[in-house]
């Protein structure tokens, strides 16, 4: 494909750690506010004010033209869900809030889902499943591995508990730049792809489905929604590649 990866060097991954483990302390902070009767856009407006009294930026915020400075995913939205003061979190809904801040010049990129309230049984089994692909996934990346065997890890534990695996949206390099090469699919075949090296970082972020695996965007131009209407998950980590493995580098301390 010709596209170039940069290894990063230890003094930037040392940023990437800072800046990561920052995003992790604002989803923290965010956390106890995920509760039935809050607009995302409250969610939003304190992510933004938390985010500048910690001395960074909010990367998505004008990234592309997005409007806000995190990402709110609610039910059937995929990814990419704009915050708005007439969206107000109710009982039993799931909402995964994406924030990535840029500390020093280096992006930390995150994400959970969290209940609101009390979860259906199928909501709260989807959700729990999203989180150990993502585990999974992380223990799939091992120097001189492949990139298809983080993808393969994910799709062997989402799809025999009857979820289907995202592809229209996939993980990313990221470093001072917020998007980079490679792409990090959340589906593939073991041993195919490009080889994982010691000095990638790169985010997994695998959005799990209900039903169908096909996504639809709103008119809005950011808003991905499920096209069966059903529920979706995801949660994100940023990690880097180390002689060892991987080390996550969006864990709050």
């Amino acid at each position: 494909m010709g596209e170039t990866i940069t290894l990063l060097s230890k003094r930037e991954i040392e940023k990437m750690r800072r800046a990561g483990r920052l995003a992790a302390q604002l989803l923290d902070h965010l956390a106890p506010m995920v509760r039935s009767g809050v607009s995302t856009l409250y969610l939003n407006d304190e992510a933004e004010r938390w985010t500048q009294s910690h001395n960074a930026t909010s990367a998505p915020l004008g990234y592309h033209g997005f409007p806000k400075s995190i990402c709110t995913s609610i039910n059937e939205v995929i990814c990419h869900g704009i915050p708005n003061a007439k969206q107000i979190l109710k009982d039993g809904d799931i909402i995964n809030i994406d924030v990535t801040l840029i500390l020093d010049g280096y992006h930390g990129d995150t994400s959970r889902t969290f209940f609101v309230g009390t979860p259906s049984s199928k909501a709260r089994q989807l959700v729990e499943i999203t989180e150990e692909c993502l585990k999974r996934g992380i223990a799939a990346v091992v120097p001189g591995g492949r990139i298809g065997d983080i993808g393969a890890a994910i799709q062997e534990c989402a799809e025999p508990c009857g979820f289907s695996v995202v592809r229209d949206f996939v993980g990313h390099g990221v470093s001072h730049i917020f998007h980079t090469p490679p792409q990090i699919p959340h589906f593939g075949q073991r041993g195919k792809g490009k080889r994982i090296r010691p000095g990638m970082v790169f985010t997994i972020e695998p959005m799990i489905n209900e039903g169908t695996w096909e996504a639809v965007v709103l008119d809005d131009g950011w808003t991905a929604i499920t096209k069966d209407g059903k529920l979706s998950a995801q949660f994100e980590h940023t990690l880097a590649v180390t002689e060892a493995g991987a080390e996550v580098l969006t864990l709050p301390d």
